[in-house]
């Protein structure tokens, strides 16, 4: 089953299950967290434990095995079908960077909540007062820990949304499938909603919102200078590869129907469609070389991604 995993896709399942493993082997603190969280994991910024490294490393970090296995399934789910789309190299930049921008904005966010919460317990309190204020709380912001992939699946949620707007997905408890748009409008509006409320569930809403919002803008840019940077040309591998597979898989097929023995009507009706097939392929990679993917219609758009899980 893993072979038939993309590279990269396949390679962050295993990055971020041999981590995890090596969190919990390294044992917990005091407070229960793992202690290779407190290295790797996303610190505040104004906290002394915080290092640059950290907006890379804690999005290979997670708190549980359920936090693990809930974004790692997202990721094979949807990774695997994006990936495939881009081609690695072009998956690969927009996951990291998609996992960077989301740990900015939860430092935003923390930022946010630790002005509010100065403003509250100390009088007159002032701009000029914030670093001796952090400086006198270090333990407390050394606690303030982001750890997860969760940005970076957002992001990947995204794109499979804007690359594959009608195609429908089941998502539990839901009795029938939506369209991939809907799903991700959903999801967006539930982290805003949980973002904004004071319940204070220790989940990085602002962080997966992050990851969203970098997506967004990337795939925009994308779409508007397609031959530029990860634009049109690293895409075209995929298209390249599946013309490739297509060709070899119907010659294949027509070598070893000369082989062997079928009724007329039959042969004839079965190569007629393959033609038919390999014609309809051939003429939406044509039109994907010369007008980009976006200029493809919602029909066309899904006989291709039909044909990428085949």
């Amino acid at each position: 089953m893993m072979r038939n995993i993309p590279t990269i896709t396949r390679n962050l399942l295993i990055i971020n299950v041999l981590a995890f493993l090596v969190c919990t082997l390294m044992g917990t603190d005091a407070m229960g967290g793992y202690v290779l969280n407190n290295v790797l994991g996303l610190h505040f910024f104004m906290a002394p434990d915080f290092r640059l490294y950290q907006l890379f490393t804690y999005m290979f970090m997670h708190g549980g095995w359920d936090h693990l296995f809930f974004n790692m399934f997202a990721l094979w789910m949807f990774g695997c079908v994006v990936e495939r789309v881009w081609g690695p190299k072009k998956f690969l930049f927009y996951y990291i960077s998609c996992g960077v921008g989301a740990g900015l904005f939860q430092e935003l966010a923390q930022f946010g909540q630790f002005y509010l919460m100065a403003s509250e317990q100390i009088p007159e309190f002032s701009w000029t007062m914030v670093s001796a204020v952090a400086h006198n709380s270090a333990g407390l912001l050394n606690a303030w820990t982001t750890v997860g992939a969760s940005g970076a699946i957002y992001a990947i949620l995204l794109a499979f949304g804007m690359i594959f707007p009608e195609e429908r997905i089941f998502i539990f408890p839901l009795p029938i499938p939506i369209k991939a748009k809907w799903f991700v409008m959903i999801y967006a509006g539930i982290e805003l909603f949980s973002a904004l409320s004071t319940t204070g569930d220790g989940v990085a809403h602002l962080a997966h919102l992050g990851g969203m919002v970098f997506g967004f803008f990337m795939i925009r840019y994308w779409q508007k200078h397609p031959t530029t940077g990860y634009g049109k040309s690293q895409g075209e591998q995929f298209f390249d590869n599946l013309r490739s597979a297509w060709e070899k898989r119907s010659k294949k097929q027509a070598d070893s129907g000369r082989t062997t023995t079928r009724t007329g009507n039959a042969d004839w009706d079965y190569n007629a469609r393959k033609q038919q097939e390999q014609a309809e392929i051939d003429h939406i990679l044509d039109k994907i070389r010369k007008s980009g993917y976006d200029s493809l219609t919602s029909e066309e758009k899904r006989k291709l991604f039909d044909q990428s899980k085949k």
